[in-house]
């Protein structure tokens, strides 16, 4: 005797492979998600870059009008704007102002903002908190109000056309939001260290000097980049306050090139792109410190 057993369609259907798939790891991104981001990535490089290829192509240029018609300058590229900025125009000068106006801005300012970022995070003085809150306020002035009183001042001190007032003028405007900046990272700095620098017998100054400067070398080198480029760059308070073309810095060595009915543009680009040359240096030694520096300043408050 025979017996048969019925199954259902159920059971008569293959059985799918249940085998899973391999998990994505955290913070691993899909294929889809990886071009996407490299994508959107190259496109905001090329946006960054393309007014510096553009400036460097007009700087090519032999006429002062190539900038209308840029598809000339393809068959007549030179370097003899180069040429003529370096042997006929006051370029190391504007070089040599430049220079000594950052890095002293640079120098001085870092120093100030630093005692007294260090003196606000460590030290509870009466008043400590709105004194921080006045350096913000002075922001909050443009420079077109400030000129005439700082003018007055300069002009008092007899530092009208000089190096040295010029400087205290760019230091009286990045101190401040330097300060902001490396209190900030002080705050991220354990207290302990000087704790442990005083049993040392460390002084304040010592602890600060020996222990704390060394660990925020960061927040330093973010203080420094922003000194210093706000003096490079800075048009206003130099064009005021220096009246000799020799003492000019490289923004208002720019502005010879422009007259009232001229404009020599091929000229100016060509000074542009030699002027870029000791920022990019400049950036490119403080570049490893920037990032840490800017970020770790905004862990505490």
């Amino acid at each position: 005797m025979s017996t048969t057993t019925l199954r259902t369609p159920a059971e008569e259907a293959p059985v799918p492979d249940a085998s899973p798939r391999p998990a994505r790891k955290r913070g691993e991104r899909s294929r889809a998600g990886a071009l996407a981001s490299h994508g959107i990535l190259t496109v905001a490089s090329l946006v960054a870059l393309f007014p510096i290829a553009w400036l460097v192509f007009l700087s090519l240029g032999p006429d002062k009008d190539d900038y209308l018609h840029p598809g000339r300058i393809w068959d007549t590229m030179t370097f003899d704007n180069y040429s003529f900025v370096l042997q006929h125009t006051n370029f190391f000068d504007w070089m040599k102002s430049s220079l000594i106006v950052s890095l002293g801005t640079t120098v001085i300012g870092v120093m100030v903002a630093a005692t007294t970022g260090y003196a606000v995070s460590r030290m509870r003085f009466p008043g400590y908190r709105k004194f921080m809150w006045v350096l913000l306020v002075t922001q909050m002035f443009p420079i077109a109000v400030l000129i005439v009183p700082m003018y007055q001042i300069l002009s008092d001190l007899q530092l009208i056309d000089s190096y040295l007032g010029l400087i205290l003028v760019y230091c009286s405007t990045a101190v401040p939001y330097s300060a902001w900046l490396l209190k900030g990272y002080f705050d991220t700095i354990p207290f302990e260290i000087d704790e442990a620098g005083r049993v040392d017998g460390l002084s304040p100054f010592g602890t600060f000097f020996r222990l704390i400067l060394p660990l925020a070398k960061p927040g330093l080198a973010v203080a420094a980049f922003y000194n210093f480029i706000t003096a490079f760059g800075e048009v206003a308070f130099a064009s005021t306050f220096m009246l000799d073309d020799s003492k000019y810095t490289f923004a208002v060595g720019l502005q010879s090139f422009v007259s009232e009915h001229d404009a020599q543009r091929n000229l100016m680009a060509a000074t542009a792109v030699l002027v870029a040359i000791p920022v990019s240096a400049f950036f490119y030694l403080v570049q490893k410190n920037l990032v840490t520096g800017l970020t770790a300043g905004g862990t505490k408050g």
